[in-house]
């Protein structure tokens, strides 16, 4: 799918959650930073994300750090297209690289999961 239909899909929560893997977060953060800026897209894809796992029962597995670590880190990040962007940034497409920034136990935290908590590790960008 083009970035539009991926878009549409996930907002509309047409997407099914099965198919959306960790490189479709990074790219649908991506299309948010691209469309809105950093601060914005932050904000606007933690209310899309929450309301995508809602409406396919999940919401338990909704975390507020998590989502908003990796959209700092992918508004950080540079590529004009999408297999630019992935090229330029492979540590992005690792699901554990928010162990650079953050130790286990702080990204495990309930609080964490329920409010965005800086990194323990090392900043982000």
């Amino acid at each position: 799918m083009d970035d539009a239909a991926v878009l549409e899909a996930f907002e509309n929560c047409t997407l099914p959650a099965e198919s959306f893997a960790h490189a479709d977060h990074i790219r649908l953060a991506r299309l948010y930073v691209r469309q809105l800026g950093a601060a914005a897209a932050a904000d606007a894809l933690a209310i899309a994300i929450r309301r995508f796992a809602e409406a396919h029962g999940a919401d338990k597995k909704y975390h507020e750090t998590v989502t908003r670590a990796w959209a700092a880190l992918v508004a950080g990040a540079p590529g004009a297209t999408f297999e630019e962007f992935r090229a330029a940034n492979p540590d992005l497409f690792d699901k554990d690289a928010l162990s650079r920034y953050y130790s286990p136990e702080l990204l495990t935290s309930p609080l964490a999961r329920r409010e965005f908590l800086p990194p323990d590790r090392n900043p982000l960008p």
